[in-house]
């Protein structure tokens, strides 16, 4: 009888505990369960992970209670329940749901820590349970059920400094709730930081990032179809938003395509910046970030000015939408009739359509204040019209009219400046001749030694620039470095300070005068690229900000010197590590991937994300430069191409490239377009993988070069073979298969049948992506065993990096 009561009264103390303490696999807790130290819930599909810890770096054993990913190591946590009141003294904290439906957080004393809300409907004690949800949101149910018209709180309602896809930046007035993001204080404190990011209620839906109380960033108003501000951020297949305005509630959402692409959007306090990360090959890759520029500061230019990033400076009189958050909305029903209404208000400043895809009879923007934070974006985000008195519209008009005066001045005019200019083009012709000779005759001259490619040092005349080159620092927001600067951090170009040539000329490692590490390419007076090309690389890239691209710091124009400054990369171009059999074996598998990746991002900038279409069209493994950090960046625009407006294709009587990267319509034809960039891209990403140059490659036996013989071994299932021999065991054999996929993808003969290069980094990133089969690849112009650092036509003694054909 002992013996069984003794195991009765077991089976009881085992039953009850089963009820107390939630197992490792369980989503949720009830009234009779409890969290505690490293007990933990899961979410059902096992995405997300909820418990207790200490964040790095405390030495006070201070725990929170929070949410992170499950399967991420870290933790990366996305919420925090008590980020203001941690539970101390090395105690662990216990989560408990009380009866009347609140979440508390008690410590060693019983002392209550943090509670949840109180719930919005009321709740049956005994049926009432929190659950864990595969989206990240930690749901309180009334009556247990787990539906939506059941909830009674929700963690989503109480956002920390993480925006998760599903959830709501904004105020609901009905409820009463307001959702912000506030960052952590520091790496190591969850308690609420300098930056807030949230809406500002009136006018039109507008979020706002704030230090403090000081705004020191703006999203710009919703229009119907995108936040002003930020004109870059649009739906697209992989990830949507919207923004919802209503009487009872106003927010801001977003979510993602692929169901398993984890993604979050932080206000990062540390950067002071807005992040949206995305979970890619065992990393947060940041996908984009505001503010990016100077321009994106809160009212940058005060009131009524207007910032615009080409111009120097950055600052202008009207117009980009100014703030809305004072302006009034005048309801649709109005009969387009904005301009009246404007001017039957004597404070009316302003006025704009209220939604473009309506146009004024949509409603309309009224602004009686000042108007602030206005940018000017290379494409139209929405027109503002300004409310002026009628002597400032005289004055304009006497403007207008001085800038187009009568036909016999303009006729008078045009006459001399043609006489004028057909005298300066004889005589250009004459100092042309002349110079041709003379440099012909050098060209002739038998080569000296390696000493001599060197190039003479050039003793400055006076301190002038040119009047060509006054203007055209107005076009860029580019510093120019003077002259004397550079030659003390270079040594007077010193031999040692060399470290590379192309076909711009030699590259220097220098030092301003701040101390800053730069790299100096100095025009070369023998260099197939000139002044037009120079001035190409200097309008182009000065408008250009990438993490992928390479950043130019300034440039130098003295008498005939040309040069670019640029910031220096410690690890050189990507060729010198992948063609190199001592270092091709520091790049790892993982570290090869991310540089495909960071590549086709800096393209994907190039093409479709930029404030211009860029086509780079000599996209190589030496134009691609790695930082400290092996983070690839685009290099070499000097023969980049600007489309305009809707251009997607152009073409040239003089094809200039690199034999083995470019595509077949481009070497033959003459045609470029996105689709030649793409065709380099997957070149490269078969040399990155291989570890062999194109043109350097060549099976004897079948007759085929890198592109064919890699198209054979992916018809015939070998596609592992094809990655580099110094490659150990731990490559991700599934990456590589989809890597070798894309690559042919990109260099198929038909550019159309060639993917964009935003579908290129879509297919990378995602696993769950749907990659197409490619097709035989197109035909590769060039002869084998000939390096990309090769002349076609042997223009110099150096093997500079330029090709020059006809098109056929």
């Amino acid at each position: 009888m002992r013996a069984r009561r003794a195991c009765s009264l077991l089976l009881l103390v085992l039953v009850g505990a089963t009820f107390l303490v939630p197992s490792a696999s369980t989503d949720s807790i009830g009234q009779a369960a409890s969290i505690s130290g490293n007990q933990t819930l899961v979410s059902a599909g096992g995405v997300f992970q909820l418990g207790f810890f200490t964040p790095p770096g405390t030495a006070d054993g201070r725990s929170y209670l929070g949410i992170w990913y499950a399967k991420i190591p870290g933790p990366t946590v996305v919420w925090v329940a008590n980020r203001q009141n941690p539970v101390v003294n090395s105690s662990p904290g216990v989560l408990r749901l009380t009866a009347d439906g609140h979440l508390v957080i008690l410590d060693r004393q019983n002392v209550i820590m943090w509670s949840s809300a109180a719930p919005t409907r009321n709740v049956t004690a005994a049926a009432a349970t929190a659950q864990l949800r595969d989206d990240g949101n930690f749901v309180l149910s009334a009556d247990g059920s787990g539906s939506d018209q059941s909830v009674a709180w929700q963690s989503f309602d109480y956002p920390t400094d993480t925006l998760l896809p599903g959830m709501k930046l904004g105020v609901d007035t009905k409820a009463g709730i307001t959702r912000n993001i506030t960052s952590w204080n520091t790496p190591s404190d969850p308690s609420p930081g300098a930056y807030t990011f949230k809406l500002v209620p009136g006018g039109l839906p507008e979020f706002f990032l704030f230090r403090g109380d000081t705004m020191v960033y703006g999203s710009g108003p919703f229009n119907g179809q995108m936040l002003t501000g930020a004109p870059a951020l649009r739906s697209s297949e992989d990830f949507t938003f919207e923004v919802v305005s209503d009487p009872g509630e106003t927010y801001y959402s977003y979510s993602i395509g692929v169901s398993s692409l984890l993604s979050r959007f932080v206000v990062n306090g540390t950067e002071g910046q807005l992040q949206r990360f995305v979970w890619i090959n065992g990393g947060w890759s940041n996908f984009w970030y505001y503010p990016t520029d100077p321009c994106d500061s809160y009212a940058k230019c005060g009131a009524f000015g207007y910032c615009n990033t080409d111009s120097n400076p950055l600052c202008s009189c009207l117009p980009r939408v100014p703030a809305a958050v004072a302006a009034a909305v005048e309801p649709p029903g109005r009969d387009g009739r904005c301009r009246q209404v404007c001017l039957t208000d004597c404070g009316c400043r302003a006025y704009a359509a209220a939604n473009v895809s309506g146009g004024v009879n949509g409603g309309c923007v009224v602004w009686a204040v000042d108007l602030l934070d206005m940018r000017q974006f290379s494409t139209a985000v929405q027109d503002v019209y300004i409310r002026l008195a009628q002597s400032e519209i005289d004055a304009l008009n006497a403007a207008a009219n001085r800038r187009h005066p009568s036909k016999r001045v303009l006729i008078a005019v045009l006459v001399t400046v043609c006489g004028v200019l057909l005298l300066l083009a004889v005589g250009y012709c004459c100092i042309w001749r002349t110079r041709s000779k003379r440099r012909r005759s050098e060209m002739a001259a038998p080569a000296r030694s390696g000493a001599d490619d060197v190039l003479p040092f050039r003793v400055r005349k006076d301190q002038r620039l040119d009047e060509e080159w006054n203007s055209a620092q107005k076009d860029v927001d580019l510093p120019l470095i003077d002259l004397s600067v550079i030659l003390a951090g270079t040594d007077n170009f010193a031999a040692h300070a060399k470290i590379g040539e192309g076909g711009f000329g030699p590259v220097y490692r220098g030092k301003l005068e701040d101390g800053q590490e730069v790299a100096v390419k100095r025009l070369s007076q023998r260099s197939m690229q000139g002044v037009v090309e120079f001035k190409n690389e200097v309008k182009l890239i000065a408008k250009l900000q990438h993490r992928n691209l390479v950043r130019l710091l300034g440039c130098c124009i003295d008498e005939d010197e040309r040069i670019l400054v640029y910031e220096y990369m410690h690890n050189q171009s990507l060729d010198t590590f992948i063609f190199d059999e001592g270092k091709r074996r520091l790049l790892r598998w993982q570290k090869r991937f991310e540089i495909i990746l960071g590549i086709a991002r800096g393209l994907q900038y190039l093409h479709e994300d930029s404030r211009f279409r860029i086509i780079h069209r000599d996209l190589k493994a030496s134009n691609v430069l790695l930082d400290r950090n092996m983070v690839p960046k685009i290099s070499d625009f000097g023969i980049a191409r600007m489309f305009g407006g809707d251009q997607t294709t152009a073409y040239t009587a003089k094809v200039i490239g690199t034999y083995g990267y470019m595509s077949p319509e481009y070497a033959m034809d003459g045609v470029f377009s996105m689709k030649s960039d793409v065709y380099s891209f997957g070149v490269l990403v078969l040399e990155i993988i291989t570890g062999k140059r194109n043109r350097g490659f060549y099976e004897e036996e079948l007759d085929l070069n890198l592109l064919r013989y890699a198209w054979m071994l992916w018809k015939e299932g070998r596609t592992v073979d094809l990655l580099d021999d110094v490659m150990d065991g731990s490559s991700n054999y599934s990456e590589v298969l989809r890597c070798v996929q894309v690559g042919l993808l990109c260099v198929e003969v038909q550019p159309k049948n060639r993917p964009l290069m935003s579908s290129v980094v879509m297919m990378l990133v995602s696993e769950n992506a749907t990659v197409p089969e490619p097709n035989e690849p197109g035909v590769n112009i060039g002869g084998k065993n000939t390096s990309d650092t090769e002349s076609s036509l042997s223009l110099t003694a150096n093997n500079v990096t330029i090709t020059a054909i006809d098109a056929r």
